[in-house]
């Protein structure tokens, strides 16, 4: 059966999160937005994506979306499987709307929305949850769906393939372990910026009992303050849970290694985005440092606003990350993130997605499964950050259990948003925006 997308829908929807501090880092406090994706087919199944925004310009990347729509607007899938590379070029090098790029900002977000969504369709129309999907792909599909232009000479093709046939063994072994476990995670919901010190203990000591054996916390206030809170956690969750950081891009690079120094006492096992998202050489120099620090018990990590995949080849390059954080949303969709997958794997570094904001947990389960099963092959260093935030509006929720998240069963990208939410907190027009 030939299925043909016939429609692109564009919705902006806001969630009114900043009044409550949900949310809340060092640079950040916004209305966690979602510009949302939806497909309509000539053969009646849907494809639904979006990208992540805070709030105020969820509107421009709702206009980039539609600017790019035409390129998908008419399309097979089968026409777009049989050219992924050609298909996502249209959109991340359309050859007047790249200049506004290129591969990042507005614009690539916006082709992350559509060709998510055009992925989302591919597994509802196989009937598989997207992890499945990929997973089960031959590796020549895979390797043919990756743009190789600018990263050959940190990754070819030949070496993914590698790879991916490489994580063809065992593979049945490794979903046992995720069907019987689940998949290791860590919530930041305990630890954001805008939380007084009793609520942060009282979601850490809540969280602790619920199973969570890593967290994360958001620093980049006053350095006091930073410390006070971190050892409230550590306090809660004694010596050998982990304890991670988030600067959110706050401090120069003297600055965060200052700052480490002093937070080096509660043994934080990462510190994330302790400076500017595209300074390579500040990271690689801030990397060199928390490993002296802590004797090697610390890493960087970052990802979550790294533009593209050729950001991702010069901190691996640079030595810059101990954990990389790909997001989903973020990054030219499906396509792209095969491309990190596969670069980190080369590289010898763990994935661990961003998640939280509006729908990236459901997105990165699928993305940190498919790494486990086919690309990455192990669960050392691996954990898909959890934010309990506003998975009530989507129709396949992640579901977790004794802080692991569980395999998603329903077909596609869990990417699909409840229309009753879709029409409350559409914006500006929504009764939650009245």
């Amino acid at each position: 059966m030939t299925v043909r997308i016939t429609s692109v829908e564009v919705h902006d929807v806001r969630f009114p999160t900043a009044a409550r501090g949900d949310g809340s880092d060092a640079i950040n406090r916004g209305d966690y937005s979602a510009t949302y994706v939806e497909l309509g087919t000539d053969a009646g199944p849907r494809g639904a994506g979006f990208t992540f925004t805070n709030g105020r310009g969820n509107e421009i990347t709702c206009a980039a979306v539609r600017a790019l729509a035409h390129h998908v607007r008419g399309r097979t899938i089968e026409e777009i499987a049989a050219e992924p590379v050609a298909f996502w070029r249209s959109l991340s090098a359309d050859v007047q709307l790249r200049w506004l790029g290129p591969e990042k900002g507005v614009i690539h977000m916006a082709t992350g929305a559509l060709v998510n969504a055009v992925w989302d369709l591919r597994a509802t129309v196989a009937g598989k949850p997207m992890w499945r999907f990929l997973a089960e792909l031959p590796t020549d599909d895979l390797v043919a769906s990756v743009d190789f232009r600018h990263i050959t000479d940190a990754l070819t093709p030949d070496e993914a393939a590698a790879i991916l046939d490489k994580g063809r063994d065992g593979l049945a072994d490794r979903l046992a372990t995720l069907d019987r476990d689940g998949f290791p995670s860590y919530t930041t919901s305990v630890g954001w910026l805008g939380y007084p010190d009793d609520k942060v203990r009282a979601l850490t000591r809540q969280a602790y009992a619920d199973g969570w054996r890593a967290m994360k916390m958001k620093v980049g206030g006053p350095l006091a303050d930073d410390l006070r809170r971190a050892r409230i956690i550590r306090e809660e969750i004694g010596p050998d849970a982990l304890l991670m950081m988030d600067a959110n891009q706050v401090w120069d690079v003297d600055e965060a290694i200052t700052a480490m120094a002093a937070l080096a006492e509660v043994n934080p096992y990462w510190i994330e985005e302790p400076t500017h998202a595209d300074d390579i050489l500040g990271h690689a120099r801030i990397a060199r440092a928390v490993t002296e620090l802590t004797a090697g018990r610390c890493r960087v990590a970052t990802g979550e606003v790294a533009a593209n995949r050729v950001v991702f080849k010069q901190l691996l390059q640079a030595e810059a990350i101990g954990v990389m954080q790909v997001d989903a949303a973020r990054v030219g969709g499906v396509n792209e993130v095969l491309a990190e997958l596969l670069l980190a794997a080369k590289f010898g570094v763990p994935v661990c997605p961003h998640a939280g904001g509006v729908g990236l947990c459901e997105y990165v389960q699928h993305l940190a499964i498919f790494d486990y099963l086919r690309v990455g092959t192990g669960l050392e260093g691996r954990m898909i950050e959890y934010v309990d935030h506003l998975h009530e509006h989507f129709v396949d929720p992640v579901r977790t259990r004794g802080g692991r998240y569980l395999l998603p069963e329903r077909p596609g990208y869990s990417a699909t948003m409840k229309p009753a939410s879709i029409a409350q907190f559409r914006f500006p027009d929504g009764p939650a925006w009245r």
